[in-house]
């Protein structure tokens, strides 16, 4: 395994296993799987649904809990600093853990600073090992780093062949904090897995083109977390460090970079409404759901 070294020293496994739409039902499986292949690094989110599944399975697993960096993510209705404290602690009794090696604030949206605060309160607590951000474009991670008594040392985003982050990356480097990618396959839109040059490369490499995705972000400093719930999916995803890609390869790779989401925009009103809406929707089913249960 290859690490990056975070800006407080910890190290990061440069390859992890994501739980991102993975069913309550194959989530505790899924994961014992990824652990026994070798996966050491578990991504999973409040937003999920499938805290007490990751929680579950590596209790099973057998595998010393300071053996596996654990990383979850702070929802929106959980922002501000006294609900984001307290969800994070849910997420620990619900990850079957004391500690967290690595808690994201999963949007840019809503207060952002004051569930930061409760980051950083966590953090000198000992209760989290590392604290970042999710989907915080260039520029608010800029702002971010700079109006907050701790920086960032994780920043989360789509990145992929055709999504390459090559300004945020460059910004990121900048302020000392690693770039993790969601979606690395892009979810296999706009063809990712078709596309000729990774086809042509998979040939050349004797590798998938999944794996040439994976590892050309590995070279760049990109941590990655692919999602599969197929255990020889996820043995091809692992196998990633006995083969480099050229210089020349690297480039050429690099030219398939389209600068845009392949998903949505954060900066898309329309979109923000989106998130706002879901927000009060789900507040308003656990208010109900609250007054059902007290009645």
């Amino acid at each position: 395994m290859e690490y990056v070294t975070l800006s407080n020293g910890i190290k990061m496994p440069i390859l992890g296993y994501g739980v991102y739409q993975v069913s309550q039902e194959e989530c505790e499986r899924c994961v014992l799987d990824a652990l026994d292949i070798g996966y050491r690094s578990i991504d999973t989110a409040q937003a999920y649904f499938n805290e007490e599944q990751v929680g579950s399975a590596i209790k099973r697993s057998g595998i010393a809990r300071e053996d596996i960096f654990l990383t979850t993510k702070v929802w929106l209705e959980h922002f501000g600093e006294e609900n984001a404290y307290a969800s994070v602690v849910e997420s620990m009794k619900k990850l079957q853990t004391d500690y967290l090696d690595l808690v994201l604030l999963h949007q840019p949206f809503g207060d952002a600073y004051g569930a930061w605060r409760a980051l950083e309160k966590l953090y000198d607590e000992g209760r989290v090992r590392a604290i970042g951000i999710s989907n915080f474009y260039v520029d608010r991670m800029v702002e971010f780093a700079n109006f907050n008594r701790i920086k960032p040392m994780v920043n989360q985003m789509e990145t992929h062949i055709f999504q390459q982050q090559k300004e945020l990356k460059k910004w990121a480097d900048k302020y000392g904090i690693a770039l993790e990618a969601w979606a690395p396959f892009g979810e296999g839109r706009n063809g990712t897995f078709d596309d000729p040059l990774m086809k042509n490369l998979g040939e050349k490499y004797g590798k998938m083109p999944a794996q040439i995705m994976l590892r050309w972000n590995i070279q760049r400093g990109v941590v990655v977390i692919p999602k599969s719930t197929h255990a020889e999916r996820m043995e091809e995803n692992f196998s990633l460090f006995d083969f480099t890609l050229s210089d020349e390869d690297m480039s050429a790779i690099s030219k398939l970079d389209k600068n845009e989401s392949l998903f949505f925009s954060h900066r898309d009103p329309a979109m923000v409404e989106w998130f706002v809406n879901m927000v009060e929707e789900r507040k308003k089913n656990h208010d109900a759901s609250k007054e059902k249960k007290n009645w």
